[in-house]
């Protein structure tokens, strides 16, 4: 059974991560909008795996006894100011996602909570994923000067239409 802090924090992280989703969701739609296919199916596998994180938390709550409790998502941006932005914006999300998992491990720990503590381990790990993928994404547009134009954003483009969804949550 998940003590009561605990399943809280977890309820906040199903929550985060569900928001995370339809983030990267509107980028999606944004960037298709402006004609760069591979940059929005980039982020529409980042749904795809926020989503697998939020049902992996809310598989886990269920699996020790607790209450999953979802709430409404707040709105997210649906317009962006440039790709550079998207990109930036991406990367400072991952890291507040960062933050709120490494809390999330802080609370476990507080309450004694090996079970959750080994649980997050894949989480914390997923995060230095996350981050270093963003990270090259924004570091590959500003060697094309910032916002990328033409051939360099188009190959930026046409490399991250390759990436296909791989639901993680299920390795062993």
């Amino acid at each position: 059974m998940l003590k009561e802090k605990v399943l809280k924090a977890l309820n906040e992280q199903i929550n985060a991560e569900q928001y995370s989703a339809f983030l990267y969701l509107s980028m999606s739609a944004w960037l298709e909008e402006k004609g760069l296919p591979g940059f929005a199916n980039w982020m529409y596998v980042q749904y795809q795996e926020e989503l697998t994180h939020a049902n992996k938390l809310f598989k886990y709550v269920n699996e020790r006894g607790g209450r999953v409790e979802l709430k409404g998502i707040d709105q997210m941006p649906v317009e962006f100011e440039s790709v550079k932005s998207v990109a930036e914006m991406t990367l400072e999300h991952e890291q507040h996602v960062t933050a709120l998992i490494n809390n999330l491990v802080d609370v476990a720990t507080e309450e004694r909570d090996h079970a959750t503590i080994s649980f997050l381990t894949w989480f914390v790990d997923e995060q230095v994923e996350e981050e270093a993928n963003a990270t090259e994404i924004l570091d590959n547009l500003k060697l094309i000067e910032g916002e990328g134009k033409g051939n360099g954003l188009f190959m930026i483009d046409r490399e991250l239409r390759q990436r296909k969804f791989i639901d993680e949550t299920q390795a062993v």
